[in-house]
């Protein structure tokens, strides 16, 4: 589901916390993605709420809680409070890329330029050290991509981070250009192709956007092992027509995958599927398992339980196919 409206967000927040009810093992990533949803339905005093329920038990992520909570509290006037628990973050170093993120990008959207890419720099020399290379971890990637836009809009020189991300940078659109802070100019021109230009680089801003990259969820593909598929059609035939064969449904996860990619969408990952588990999430929400509109919604739900891997594979790491090779010998083939 992608809401459009605030009604929309509330109620997909409301699913979301009736859902975490039912599964407590998974509360915390639900209480996240449903108080992501209350923050775009501007219920920010609620999610706050929830983010002080999440605080207040065993966290396996605290500093990204407390991350989001400062950027949500200073988005409705809690300026001092937001910024004494960015100020503990920092002292606390945390090893992940998402809350660096998160506190930097909160800073660079209230015009603390400057802070901004301190902690943006401090992040780096921690998590990408010197002689990194192109596989650090996305969401540190993420963090250097978010430390190049800061740097462009205070005019400081490329250094080598700076560097590093433009080379991770794949889109068709330069870093330096996509970051450029005199592009305000070119939205005022009346030559056309000033202004498709514009439109290119805007697309490409919005393939790498913070949503996506902030959040612990990524963009996921389902993916039914053989003998689940197999199981899954005996059972409901009437999905066949989303599952003619199984080596259609490996070659539709890839060109899936790499679709999005291809379109700058962050953070996309695999969610392996098996039908008892399907069968109770239908359950769950009070309809058939052979319906297949519910499957977007259970994939969905995977990824927010955290059981989504990352794509493509580390370099050398086996197939997510399960075919036992290596990923460039198999789905990551060209």
């Amino acid at each position: 589901m992608r809401p459009d409206m605030p009604a929309d967000h509330a109620t997909e927040a409301e699913r979301l916390l009736r859902t975490a009810a039912r599964y407590p093992e998974d509360q915390e990533a639900l209480f996240l993605q449903a108080a992501a949803h209350l923050e775009l339905a501007g219920d920010r005093v609620r999610a706050t709420t929830l983010y002080d329920t999440l605080l207040s038990a065993p966290s396996s992520n605290p500093y990204l809680i407390r991350s989001l909570k400062a950027a949500n509290l200073w988005e409705y006037g809690h300026e001092a409070e937001a910024r004494a628990i960015i100020e503990g973050i920092r002292r606390a170093m945390p090893s992940e890329a998402g809350p660096w993120e998160i506190i930097a990008e909160t800073l660079e959207a209230h015009d603390e330029l400057t802070l901004a890419e301190t902690v943006a720099t401090e992040a780096a020399g921690q998590l990408a050290p010197e002689g990194s290379g192109r596989d650090l971890p996305h969401a540190t990637q993420s963090l250097l991509v978010t430390r190049h836009r800061i740097r462009r809009m205070l005019a400081l020189p490329h250094d080598g981070w700076d560097t590093l991300a433009d080379t991770l940078h794949t889109a068709a659109v330069p870093l330096d250009e996509l970051h450029d802070p005199k592009r305000l100019w070119s939205l005022g021109s009346s030559d056309p192709a000033e202004l498709r230009a514009e439109i290119a680089r805007l697309r490409s801003e919005l393939g790498s956007y913070r949503t996506a990259l902030s959040r612990p969820f990524p963009v996921a593909v389902l993916h039914w092992p053989e003998a689940e598929l197999d199981e899954l059609l005996a059972s409901y035939p009437e999905l066949e027509s989303e599952y003619p064969t199984y080596r259609a449904h490996l070659t539709d996860i890839e060109a899936s995958l790499r679709e999005l990619a291809a379109a700058g969408t962050p953070n996309l990952g695999i969610v392996p599927a098996t039908v008892p588990s399907y069968e109770a999430f239908a359950a769950s929400e009070s309809t058939t398992p052979s319906n297949a509109d519910l499957l977007p919604q259970y994939t969905t739900t995977l990824a927010a339980r955290g059981r989504a891997t990352a794509w493509p594979p580390a370099r050398g790491a086996t197939c997510w196919c399960g075919s036992g090779r290596t990923y460039g010998e198999c789905h990551g083939a060209e």
